[in-house]
């Protein structure tokens, strides 16, 4: 079977290097799915789940900005913030919700609004990640 290189990379260290079969990312504009072969490209990425299908098994990372470059067979993920769906603390991500939920609802200005609803989907987003791995089985 066809494959393309999946590399994730954050400010401060190499997250994932691997040959994988398909790789789906949120970009800020929604999700995109990429294939072996598909035509070059480059993304701002969102706050999400990227997945990614080796071996016909999926496996999650959590990612929060930056980029995505497709080009030759090779998805270069250039992400603020990436962690595997293995290495996801859910007691650290329930509380950074709940403090996110608490300050959303007290905030009075809108730059303040605008940081918790990013902190509380990046919570959330984690909080799914850690989910999704474990009900695939494969984290």
């Amino acid at each position: 079977m066809a494959t393309l290189k999946l590399e994730i990379v954050t400010p401060d260290r190499k997250v994932l290097s691997e040959d994988v079969e398909y790789v789906g990312a949120p970009g800020i504009m929604g999700e995109f799915g990429v294939l072996p072969n598909h035509v070059p490209f480059l993304s701002a990425l969102g706050i999400g789940n990227l997945h990614y299908k080796q071996d016909g098994k999926a496996f999650y990372v959590f990612v929060s900005g930056g980029f995505a470059e497709v080009s030759n067979n090779q998805v270069t993920i250039l992400a603020e913030v990436a962690e595997k769906a293995t290495e996801i603390d859910v007691d650290r991500a329930m509380k950074a919700k709940d403090r996110a939920e608490q300050r959303t609802t007290a905030s009075k200005e809108k730059i303040e609004a605008a940081r918790n609803q990013a902190a509380l989907k990046r919570a959330i987003s984690r909080i799914s990640c850690k989910s999704s791995g474990q009900n695939a089985g494969t984290c």
